[in-house]
């Protein structure tokens, strides 16, 4: 958790670190050298084919489902799952493109810093998203190109309008991803229990995530915007689960 005293942070940076001088996994640039808008386009570029490749990416964390037996599974139980892990992993690739989105135009170096440490945390839960659909013999959405597209527009917008709408667009955008696990865990079949601790530790880090972008300042979306926010949300699961 981090220590309410440090109001800036978007995410913990006690497990592990990351190179966030550029994009999410890319090499860190020279000491003292600032990154040219070139540079950092380069370097979205290619967060954005590791993103959608599902290649080239690894967890910091090991996946919370490591070492807990596969349940038995009915065949209408597993490609339900499947569905549902579906929607997750097209989550998080949306949560990618949203903070890289605003890192790249975010106006403070200090939160253009935590959107990419943020943004490093969400490709744990990408990959054991991944993972687990390759276990349930499924893939994921074939919709991603367009929902990162969509995501990273409406983030970079975002940074670009200034960082306390940034950060509060991060903090409305978990509360939706929050309620979506909730209703999850909910569905998921009583002994899946690889899925329930996945979707457990995602809303666990979702939650910070949303608390913490609040904390730095970010504006409390009003009702009205928070309900076209939804409808977005319902189009994006519900073409997911079966795409």
């Amino acid at each position: 958790m981090s220590d309410s005293s440090r109001t800036s942070d978007i995410s913990p940076r006690s497990h592990r670190r990351h190179d966030a001088g550029a994009g999410v996994g890319a090499r860190r640039p020279p000491e003292g050298r600032r990154l040219s808008l070139l540079d950092r386009v380069i370097s979205e570029a290619d967060t954005v084919m590791r993103t959608l490749a599902n290649r080239g990416n690894s967890a910091g964390r090991e996946s919370p489902a490591t070492g807990h037996s596969e349940s038995r599974l009915s065949e209408r139980e597993r490609r339900h799952v499947a569905g549902l892990m579906r929607v997750n992993h097209t989550g998080e690739v949306c949560a990618q493109a949203l903070y890289q989105g605003q890192a790249l135009t975010a106006r403070l170096p200090t939160v253009r810093e935590e959107m990419r440490e943020a943004a490093a945390e969400e490709i744990d839960h990408l990959v054991w998203c991944a993972e687990r659909l390759r276990e349930l013999g499924s893939r994921p959405s074939a919709l991603n190109p367009a929902w990162y597209g969509l995501s990273f527009t409406l983030g970079a917008v975002a940074g670009a309008i200034g960082d306390k709408v940034s950060l509060g667009f991060v903090a409305a955008t978990e509360e939706r991803v929050c309620n979506h696990l909730k209703e999850h865990l909910r569905q998921l079949p009583d002994d899946d229990r690889k899925s329930q601790l996945i979707l457990q530790q995602m809303l666990q880090d979702e939650q910070r995530h949303g608390d913490n972008a609040l904390a730095a300042g970010g504006a409390d979306f009003p009702r009205p915007v928070k309900e076209v926010m939804a409808l977005v949300s319902q189009v994006m699961t519900r073409s997911s689960y079966w795409v």
